[in-house]
C-alpha cells in the first residue's frame, strides 16, 4: 500500500507550488525505488531459502532411505534365518509325527491283518 508524501501548506507557501510538488514527487520516486528494491531483495532471500530448504530436504530424503535400506537389508537377513530354521523344523515335526503314525499303525495293521488271517483259517477249516 503506498504511501504518498505530502508536506505541509506552510512549506507550499514558502518555497512555492512548484518546488513542494517536485520535492514531494521526489520522495515518492525515492519511496517507490525502494519499495522495488526490497520487494526483488525479499524475493530473491525467498528463493535461496527455498532453494536451500528443498536441498536439505532431499540430503534428509537421502539418509531416510539409505538407513531403510539399512533395515532392510538387516531384517531380511533375519527373516532368511528364521524361515530357513521354521522350515528345518517344520521337517523334524513332519519326520517325528510320520514315525509316530507309523509306529500306531503298523500294530495296528498287523493285528487287523493278523485277526484276518484267523478269521479265513478258521473258516476254511468249517
Amino acid at each position: 500500500m503506498p504511501v504518498t508524501a505530502r508536506l505541509s501548506k506552510r512549506f507550499y507557501d514558502v518555497f512555492g507550488e512548484e518546488i513542494a510538488n517536485e520535492l514531494v514527487n521526489w520522495f515518492n520516486q525515492v519511496d517507490d525505488t525502494y519499495r522495488t528494491d526490497l520487494r526483488e531483495l525479499n524475493e530473491l532471500n525467498f528463493s535461496r531459502f527455498d532453494a536451500k530448504l528443498e536441498q536439505r530436504l532431499a540430503e534428509s530424503d537421502g539418509r531416510w532411505e539409505r538407513r531403510l535400506a539399512e533395515l532392510d537389508a538387516k531384517w531380511g537377513g533375519r527373516w532368511t534365518q528364521l524361515d530357513a530354521k521354521l522350515e528345518q523344523r517344520l521337517a523334524e515335526v513332519e519326520s517325528h509325527l510320520t514315525w509316530r503314525m507309523f509306529a500306531f499303525w503298523a500294530p495296528t495293521a498287523l493285528a487287523v491283518i493278523g485277526t484276518g488271517a484267523g478269521v479265513i483259517s478258521l473258516l476254511l477249516r468249517h
